[in-house]
């Protein structure tokens, strides 16, 4: 295909163009997924990978309807793109190439030719029954924050109202026109695509814990983004990555000297609990010079975007095996096991060998996340006996056992 070189943003750009055509769907297929019908068929579908009748995995899919828009997840977690899975099996495809882009390039451009006829059936049987839209923003009536009248909800998060102010220009008060059992407004964080400045949908929170997004959001490609560099992303100097925009906020209120500071501007990313490579891809060319810092929870699921974060900065492949209890990385042949420990950049670096092109600023120890720590919400504490402990407790089991 014409067009393509060595150098990895001409590799993104492409990607958009081939993504139209390659779903996550073309790419399970090509791996030996089969659609589960059992499971239905809506704005998700399920598909699973058996080996001798043995379920190996499941990929939950969204985006039915556009496949330039598909992601999917895993209920262990771990989710991404169409880009992720062909990097998380690059070595299924057999493609040749300079970098790791380039093969990954080469197997889309092969996927994008694969055989329909195969797999006919399936997507009848997926067309018939998708209602995925395209994000319409005519269906959401939006205004601006009132600086005299902030609102209730922001207030209980425990927001200032400097902060508030600070973030208006990135917040809306948005109205879903087509919900008939609730007229009012909720909060809105407008989404943006890479270095588009279009609105591409929002991720909404209301009272009652409530969260979710405007139909057809694109989160896929596109996340929230407080740019506090005036519009020259070239100048932002440091970018920081979160779950959700409530902790980018909360963040900011916690650190706002050290942020305030004009010769190095700065820039906050939500991606709304979702994780796609071409999120995080368009957020790097937006602020192609900013340094980049893993500010997500401190539970498992925050500890596995913070490795993806890594990989996809560093342009290196990596897995993910779980079990109950723990979840291992592999990457450049080696393996190790996360702790929850510790800043996953430096269990990267360390044991696998990645540059650490990336920081941290997690949350303190005691708290989920950045919003919980504003709250001054700490988690239930869990107690850890000492080795003098244990085998005091040992001891005294014994002698019970003696006794009867």
């Amino acid at each position: 295909m014409a067009g393509y070189s060595d150098n990895n943003r001409n590799h993104r750009v492409s990607f958009q163009e081939l993504k139209a055509k390659v779903g996550v769907d073309d790419v399970a297929y090509s791996l030996g997924y089969r659609l589960d019908r059992r499971a239905g068929v809506g704005r998700f579908f399920e598909m699973t990978l058996n080996s001798g009748g043995v379920k190996q995995d499941t990929l939950v899919i969204r985006n039915t309807a556009n496949k330039a828009a598909q992601t999917f997840f895993r209920r262990d977690g771990s989710h991404g793109d169409v880009i992720t899975l062909i990097r998380e099996n690059l070595g299924s495809f057999n493609t040749s190439g300079k970098n790791e882009w380039e093969q990954v390039t080469n197997a889309l451009l092969r996927l994008a030719h694969m055989p329909e006829q195969t797999i006919r059936e399936d997507l009848e049987h997926i067309n018939s029954n998708r209602g995925n839209k395209p994000f319409d923003p005519d269906r959401y009536e939006t205004k601006m924050i009132d600086p005299n009248r902030m609102p209730g909800l922001l207030k209980s998060r425990g927001f200032s109202d400097t902060t508030i102010q600070r973030f208006a220009p990135f917040i809306r008060l948005v109205s879903d026109r087509q919900n008939r059992n609730f007229n009012g407004f909720n909060i809105g964080f407008p989404y943006v695509s890479g270095c588009q400045e279009g609105i591409v949908g929002y991720e909404i929170r209301g009272f009652g814990g409530f969260k979710s997004k405007a139909s057809g959001t694109n989160s896929n490609s596109a996340g929230w983004v407080a740019d506090f560099s005036n519009g020259n992303g070239a100048m932002v100097s440091d970018v920081y990555f979160f779950e959700s925009a409530f902790d980018a906020m909360s963040f900011y209120q916690l650190n706002s000297t050290r942020l305030e500071n004009p010769v190095r501007p700065f820039a906050l990313v939500s991606l709304g609990g979702t994780f796609s490579d071409q999120q995080v891809l368009g957020v790097i060319d937006r602020f192609p010079n900013a340094k980049v810092y893993d500010c997500f929870d401190n539970d498992m699921p925050g500890r596995v975007n913070a490795a993806r974060l890594m990989a996809v900065v560093a342009e290196t492949s990596i897995k993910f095996m779980k079990t109950e209890k723990e979840i291992t990385v592999v990457a450049n042949a080696k393996s190790i096991i996360l702790d929850p420990e510790r800043p996953v950049s430096d269990q990267l670096s360390k044991g696998l060998g990645i540059d650490k092109t990336i920081d941290h600023m997690l949350p303190p120890k005691g708290f989920k996340d950045w919003n919980d720590c504003l709250l001054g919400k700490r988690e239930n504490p869990e107690i850890r006996t000492t080795k003098h402990e244990r085998n005091e407790n040992l001891a005294e089991r014994r002698k019970s056992g003696m006794k009867l």
